[in-house]
């Protein structure tokens, strides 16, 4: 069993991610394969240096993950072509860390925006909150402020786009890590997993 797990940022899609991996099934960090591609000496990197040249990408250094997203917040180009150089090498090494695994969840934040990932997986699993909780979230953990974590909500999916790809939706507006392990727990035994019960 494959299953996409995905989220809004703040919405507890980490939190989610370690309850499967605490039933012992490999959660593969999509995110992590991206810091890895493009920190230094990434696989990515050559082909970030020639469309965002040295001040942004250093094959030594890696990519200033800072300046990037400065500019993606402003260009749409940009964006789409830091996706079209990552997504292929992200989804590469997904699926090389996959192999030989009955269960396995990719945590995937842009589930949702590349499109490539739906047919790749056998679920989608997303976790939901109201944008007044990822914003309150996102400020106090990320040590941004409210416009900053509303400009990343805004470069992300909505939370209907999210819930239209979805096969089961969690709800997690509170911060009642009970209520989520208990919703998730109902999703994996639906789907033919055998729950680990442990405290939250």
């Amino acid at each position: 069993m494959r299953i996409g797990l995905t989220g809004g940022i703040a919405s507890g899609k980490s939190t989610a991610a370690r309850w499967w991996h605490q039933q012992s099934i490999p959660v593969i960090d999509t995110d992590a394969l991206a810091h890895s591609l493009t920190g230094p000496g990434g696989s990515a990197l050559p082909q970030l240096v020639t469309r965002f040249g040295p001040d942004l990408v250093s094959t030594k250094n890696g990519m200033d993950r800072q300046a990037m997203r400065s500019l993606i917040l402003v260009d749409p180009r940009a964006k789409r072509d830091l996706e079209g150089v990552l997504h292929p090498l992200i989804a590469e090494e997904a699926d090389r860390l996959a192999a030989n695994h009955d269960w396995v969840i990719f945590d995937v934040p842009l589930l949702t925006e590349t499109g490539g990932w739906r047919p790749r997986v056998d679920r989608v699993l997303v976790v939901d909150c109201s944008e007044a909780t990822q914003i309150r979230r996102a400020s106090s953990r990320a040590g941004w402020n409210p416009t900053q974590a509303a400009d990343v909500i805004r470069l992300q999916a909505s939370r209907q786009a999210r819930r239209n790809v979805a096969d089961a939706c969690l709800f997690n507006d509170t911060d009642d890590l009970q209520s989520l392990h208990q919703q998730l727990a109902f999703v994996a035994r639906n789907w033919g997993w055998v729950v680990k019960e442990f405290s939250p």
